[in-house]
């Protein structure tokens, strides 16, 4: 059990522009080559849009590819992100639990607009235009947030998050998600592995994940936990990585990448060569080289 994180290994934590980042699969693996990462990997936001074109990518500059997605999901109102990796994108119940999960983001995103616009030089058609990926991205707040940068509402991205469309915002509608066991179990049923993400990270929720909640999704299959996140506090850090080592739960690390989206640095939170090859082994696919 790693009691600290890898320094060398894959970032299987990123985003591309088929979700929120800002850029592409391919570049994607450019910059991954370039920092003289192990592999790479897309988790774009509940939509596999983009593996595709990372598969394109991973092969264009010779590094291997995991794939999966991040899906938005939600444990007694506490918003939670699972990291879905190596299932079957084709299992009819996860097209479905994404299908689902898209309309309802979208039209969650265009309410906010709605409200927004009323105080801001925003529109409906501004927000599209910040898809770069257009019908194939999923859109959501970040999308909102490049509207209003765009519009000079904001100088950057993270100012809009922490200004008009923050959690705490009159104008801030919660994203309508699945539950984190019915997550488990489409990812399970796809063959799968499934991770909660950054689950120490207090900037996201007033309340975190107890550890029976975290037990009970063990139970029901849950296979590991992103300990090495910028977001998860030293004291959280610890406490999640006892319990993978009471639980033998997968420990892994991301960056949480959006290209210019956030300032998390690709490659800053690594999950090592052994974890990946426990992922690859427990899932469905296998790995693209």
């Amino acid at each position: 059990m790693p009691v600290a994180p890898p320094t060398v290994g894959w970032d299987i934590h990123c985003h591309t522009a088929f979700s929120d980042g800002t850029k592409t699969p391919v570049e994607l693996a450019e910059e991954s080559k370039a920092l003289g990462l192990h592999g790479i990997s897309i988790t774009d936001h509940d939509t596999t849009a983009g593996w595709h074109e990372a598969e394109e990518g991973a092969r264009k500059v010779g590094l291997p590819l995991l794939r999966g997605s991040e899906i938005t999901a939600d444990d007694e109102h506490v918003s939670v992100h699972m990291l879905g990796l190596q299932y079957d994108p084709n299992d009819q119940h996860i097209m479905d639990l994404f299908a689902n999960t898209r309309a309802a983001r979208l039209k969650r995103t265009k309410h906010m607009v709605e409200l927004l616009s009323e105080d801001f030089p925003i529109t409906w058609e501004s927000v599209l235009a910040q898809m770069r990926e257009s019908g194939n991205t999923t859109v959501g707040r970040p999308h909102i947030a490049d509207a209003l940068v765009a519009a000079g509402v904001y100088e950057t991205r993270s100012d809009a998050f922490a200004g008009a469309i923050s959690a705490t915002s009159k104008y801030y509608i919660p994203t309508p998600s699945p539950t984190t066991h019915e997550v488990v179990r489409a990812v399970k049923g796809a063959h799968g592995v499934v991770i909660i993400a950054h689950a120490g990270d207090p900037s996201r929720n007033s309340r975190l994940l107890s550890d029976s909640q975290i037990e009970a999704l063990i139970d029901e299959g849950l296979d590991g936990l992103e300990v090495w996140h910028r977001g998860n506090t030293p004291e959280q850090r610890e406490r999640l990585l006892g319990i993978c080592e009471h639980y033998d739960l997968l420990v892994t690390g991301g960056s949480d990448w959006h290209g210019a989206g956030k300032p998390n640095l690709l490659g800053e939170n690594l999950t090592d060569d052994a974890t990946v090859e426990e992922i690859v082994r427990r899932g469905v696919l296998p790995l693209y080289r």
